[in-house]
């Protein structure tokens, strides 16, 4: 009997020992943050769906992609049609953090711009965790320059992906570009993020997004290389790629 139990207790430890060694399940975590308006439970619903969709159609892309990442989703009242209603944030210090911010204010509401606009966003955030991008948390340093090219790579990682587009990401005509391209140069590396990558004084928008959209459509012409082979490059290499010293 007491060979029996022993067996039972190495048997059982063994089985314990095996579980701690499989590879956990990766998948976001999400949470949404409850505010005057809160979510329904279809809209909890549909947007998890989406987010759970989209990280496992972008882990297939991206497999770098960090292990553990947390979601936070809230309804906001801002105006974000330019982007289909859905607009988002990233962290990329530990544990990864995406903040997404939906508009209640997009025509239809909540669930409209989720199922226009969630997975964009999604493919576009993400991205930046793969990439090591975050405004105020990279591995690439400060400066527009740099802000431009990271940026216009999640725009175009999402655009060829999802096969979706917004207008506040829309390239200008190759001569206003290439004027933009300049001018992003020639900045001071503590230039004003709002101003370059939302709002000009002068009335030009989101010119950071617009520009590095260019910039990597223009590179993957210019190299022949997909948006996920630039990726792998640097900044500088890209701006290389488009005849330009960063």
């Amino acid at each position: 009997m007491k060979s029996i139990k022993i067996l039972l207790l190495f048997t059982t430890l063994l089985l314990i020992n095996s579980c701690k060694n499989q590879p956990q399940p990766l998948g976001a975590t999400i949470t949404f943050k409850e505010g005057e308006s809160p979510f329904t439970s279809e809209q909890k619903e549909l947007i998890q769906e989406i987010i759970t969709n989209s990280e496992g159609e972008i882990r297939a892309l991206l497999p770098q992609l960090p292990d553990s990442i947390t979601v936070a989703v809230e309804i906001v009242d801002w105006d974000l049609d330019v982007v289909g209603g859905v607009t988002g944030r990233t962290e990329t210090n530990s544990p990864p953090f995406v903040a997404i911010q939906i508009s209640e204010k997009y025509p239809g509401g909540v669930t409209a711009a989720s199922q226009t606009a969630l997975k964009h966003t999604i493919f576009h955030e993400f991205h930046h965790l793969s990439r090591g991008w975050a405004i105020q948390d990279n591995r690439y340093g400060p400066g527009i320059p740099i802000a431009a090219v990271n940026e216009g790579l999640a725009v175009v990682f999402s655009e060829e992906y999802t096969h979706q587009s917004m207008k506040a990401d829309s390239p200008p005509e190759a001569a206003v570009a290439e004027q933009w391209m300049k001018e992003i140069l020639a900045l001071p590396i503590d230039a004003n993020y709002q101003h370059w990558m939302f709002e000009h004084p002068d009335g030009r928008q989101s010119i950071g997004y617009r520009t590095g959209n260019y910039i990597i459509r223009k590179a993957m012409e210019n190299s022949g290389k997909s948006v996920l082979e630039l990726s792998k490059n640097t900044p500088d290499e890209i701006w290389k790629l488009v005849g330009y010293q960063q």
